[in-house]
């Protein structure tokens, strides 16, 4: 069991960071395009296990599997592929957000099956972020990429994953196209 501060969004105000964000982008980014490959931080169980309990999970094949459903059903929700939101309501099926009264206020725990409550988690993590920064989660402009980002930016353009990466890729091969065309910048396009 663990105490979650759902229902009410949290920022930590060193980071801006919303509550769930870091574990919400581990799991959208744990399947990676790696010098053109794909890669999963699921793969082999060995590795997977070591992983989730990384991320407070138990480790195990259901888990995994568990897990491995609500990344799929987040990476199509969040591109815009699909509005299925099955896998989503199957994992948060059993899971039940109970609170107790302190004298700090209420205090939420998650009850949940111990292979379910990671999935779980980031489920709720990822409602926190859309709630508390909306329209900020959103995959890299890179097609070629598959990780996921939360935009930070003041104005909210961000559209990479790194700019050290992807940003640095695309604006050469931009610059490239442009120079091989003679294709001249648009006055609002900063790329």
């Amino acid at each position: 069991m663990m105490s979650v501060r759902a229902l009410k969004v949290f920022v930590k105000k060193e980071q801006g960071m919303v509550e769930g964000e870091e574990l919400l982008l581990a799991v959208l980014n744990s399947a990676p395009v790696i010098d053109g490959k794909p890669t999963d931080a699921l793969e082999p169980a060995a590795e997977a296990s070591r992983w989730l309990r990384g991320l407070g999970g138990c480790g195990t094949t259901a888990e995994r599997e568990a897990v491995r459903e609500v990344r799929g059903a987040l990476h199509r929700l969040i591109r815009g592929d699909s509005t299925d939101v099955d896998a989503l309501n199957a994992a948060l099926g059993h899971a039940r957000l109970c609170p107790t009264a302190t004298s700090e206020g209420l205090q939420w725990r998650l009850e949940a099956a111990n292979d379910q409550e990671l999935a779980v988690r980031v489920v709720l993590a990822w409602s926190t972020v859309r709630e508390g920064l909306p329209g900020r989660l959103r995959p890299c402009a890179n097609e070629e990429c598959n990780l996921f980002l939360v935009d930070h930016s003041r104005p909210g353009t961000a559209r990479w994953c790194s700019m050290a990466a992807c940003g640095n890729r695309m604006k050469a091969r931009t610059h490239a196209r442009r120079r091989r065309t003679g294709e001249t910048v648009p006055p609002s396009d900063p790329s």
